[in-house]
């Protein structure tokens, strides 16, 4: 799809070209117009692809492109565009955001407005908006202006997905990892087309900085044709750092002024007329400082027709920056799958990623690599020491030894990897499982895998899996990882295997605090808390875990985990009401998507509603609703 979408945006600036917009009047030279024929065709894809929100003018047919204002009478054009060309629109006015951090999430507001300036006056086209969002991106909701008209974005339950605001609107659909794109139909040439969007992202975290990345860079092709024509950016930007420890801010790519600051909170401003829209994305970065593991709790009450009218909370550890406090020793197995479906990139990268992974290890730990198809193919039948001769040695292994073929079956080799890792002691017993593919038995595997620890098999345990492609069922990988305590990630393109995958295992093996457990619940009449398995707490994470309850909450909760030297750690966090903190939208996305993973194994329809009303309610799409776009009446 992605492929196809960078096609139609060249053939659409291909067609561009008819436009007369009067004497001395020309367009910024495109990447079609300055491109070697020598390009990739994979570098067409990306130069292409949105990097901001972006509207296109959907062209069935090539003689509609002209003009509005200035008719040029070109000569007609036969035939039509199959699939119809994508001509960027110009942008006119403001480009806006109004962001707001808290936590390791932030919420993003856009709004924009375009002109149709490639289609003949008195001619109609749809228009297809593109919305790249950042990092584990969910697009909450859309607001859309036309002359005449204005469109809005609604939730339904996936089975109703034939009712008469789907067939009056239509829906979107996602495109590569976190790009969305919807159609607004039938839209005269000439017309402005406004928008307002709403999405939420996740923060990256290292070392204790926050950093924000907001796609916000436009192409040449966008900037209005004029020298008279106004066009202004503006940002504000509101960090909650959620802790009530003072914030540090590090590094900003737009020249941001300082509104407030109080402890805990901070508020910025950029606004700026420009001659050309913004050619960088809008970065952010800052520091919650505290050189030791600190943590908290926040309450917070249900909304007004809530669907669950228990009290929620929020408990959150962060890391802090303790050098002192040393990561557990790590004995890691890779499971790799190089079934059929792997061959090619998708092998090439996720060969590139484990080798960069084992390259993080120290020299203490140890590893081992386990391939699979229909069979399975060991490194080493014992662990090995993760030494410069036994990564050469992995590497040749991997590049000699293996190729992508045959089909999928992951059960024989997480069993192998379980005996191997069985003897483990005063270390973490890692899995890391990388698939692109699918397998029948999946909730055997993943019942076998919670029999195993629940009946006294290795209790560290630790299994992390990572997915590529949207074929894999991330279901049943974030489900696999929530049973063994680790984390789960997804790359749908070849082209973010090796990185997403290197974060993955820095996440996943830079443990300082293991097996926690939290006291001082048991005595409330009900309690919900996902993940019910508490992971543990990372260097490259902070760790949050949300739920609902009822009863009295205690004025403070007792967090106990296993430091490196297999002692205790204790801490005390103290339970405080979220006033102005939006922490349920910090834990919308986290809940909708651990409960789906267990709708998922258990089959369970009850949950499967469950999920579903609290997308609808909280606006976070689901496996169980539909995103439509309906007309306003």
């Amino acid at each position: 799809m992605a492929r196809e979408f960078a096609t139609c945006v060249e053939y659409g600036l291909s067609l561009s070209k008819r436009i007369y917009y009067g004497k001395e009047m020309t367009p910024a030279a495109t990447a079609a117009m300055t491109r070697s024929m020598s390009a990739k065709s994979s570098d067409v894809d990306e130069s292409y692809f949105p990097t901001a929100v972006m509207a296109y003018a959907v062209v069935p047919e090539p003689d509609m492109v002209d003009n509005p204002d200035v008719p040029s009478y070109q000569p007609y054009v036969h035939g039509r565009c199959e699939p119809p060309a994508l001509i960027p629109l110009h942008m006119h006015g403001v480009a806006a955001m109004e962001i707001d951090c808290c936590l390791d999430h932030a919420n993003v507001c856009f709004s924009g407005a375009w002109r149709v300036h490639c289609i003949k006056a008195n001619s109609k086209c749809d228009v297809r908006f593109a919305v790249p969002m950042g990092e584990q991106g969910s697009l909450l909701g859309v607001e859309v202006e036309v002359t005449g008209k204005s469109y809005h974005s609604q939730l339904i339950e996936a089975g109703d997905a034939n009712n008469e605001k789907v067939r009056k609107g239509g829906n979107g659909q996602l495109m590569r990892c976190s790009t969305y794109t919807f159609k607004i139909p039938q839209v005269e040439g000439g017309s402005t087309v406004s928008i307002k969007v709403i999405w939420s992202q996740k923060l990256l975290y290292h070392e204790g900085q926050f950093s924000l990345n907001v796609p916000f860079s436009f192409p040449a092709f966008v900037n209005p044709i004029g020298k008279k024509i106004s066009k202004r950016e503006k940002i504000l930007l509101n960090v909650s750092s959620g802790v009530g420890k003072e914030i540090l801010c590090n590094s900003t790519s737009h020249a941001l002024k300082e509104l407030r600051r109080e402890v805990g909170k901070m508020g910025f401003l950029y606004d700026a007329e420009v001659l050309t829209w913004s050619t960088s994305d809008f970065i952010f970065s800052y520091n919650v400082y505290s050189k030791d593991l600190f943590g908290g709790v926040l309450l917070q009450s249900p909304f007004l027709r809530d669907i669950d009218d228990r009290q929620m909370f929020c408990f959150y550890l962060f890391p802090g920056n303790n050098q002192s406090m040393k990561a557990f020793r790590k004995e890691v197995i890779f499971i790799i799958d190089i079934s059929g479906s792997m061959k090619g990139d998708p092998f090439e990268s996720a060969k590139n990623g484990l080798l960069s992974s084992i390259q993080k290890l120290n020299p203490e730990d140890s590893f081992n690599i386990i391939a699979f198809n229909t069979e399975t193919f060991l490194l080493s039948p014992l662990m090995e020491q993760a030494t410069e001769e036994a990564i050469i040695k992995a590497t040749q292994w991997l590049n000699d030894t293996l190729t992508a073929d045959g089909g999928t079956n992951i059960l024989v080799p997480l069993k192998q990897a379980i005996k191997l890792l069985a003897e483990t002691t005063n270390s973490i017993p890692v899995i890391f499982l990388i698939t692109d593919g699918a397998v029948e038995d999946e909730r055997d595997i993943c019942n076998f895998v919670k029999g195993y620890l629940t009946n006294g098999g290795s209790i560290s345990l630790r299994i992390s899996t990572f997915g590529i492609g949207s074929y894999c069922n991330h279901h049943f990988l974030r489900m696999l990882a929530q049973i063994g305590r680790g984390h789960f990630d997804i790359a749908y393109d070849a082209d973010s295997v090796d990185f997403r995958m290197q974060k993955l295992f820095t996440t996943a093996s830079s443990i300082i605090l293991a097996d926690i457990t939290v006291d001082a619940l048991e005595h409330l009449e009900s309690l919900e808390m996902l993940p019910s398995c508490i992971p543990d707490l990372s260097r490259g994470s902070p760790l949050i875990v949300s739920g609902r309850y009822s009863g009295n909450f205690p004025d403070s909760v007792k967090i106990s985990g296993t430091l490196t030297d297999m002692s205790k750690f204790t801490i005390d966090l103290k339970a405080r009401k979220a006033k102005d903190l939006p922490f349920d939208r910090v834990v919308a996305r986290r809940q909708i998507d651990l409960l789906t993973a267990n709708a998922w194994l258990s089959g369970s329809k009850e949950l499967e509603q469950k999920v579903a009303k609290r997308s609808i309610q909280t606006g976070v799409p689901s496996e169980y609703t539909l995103m439509v776009f309906a007309p306003d009446s």
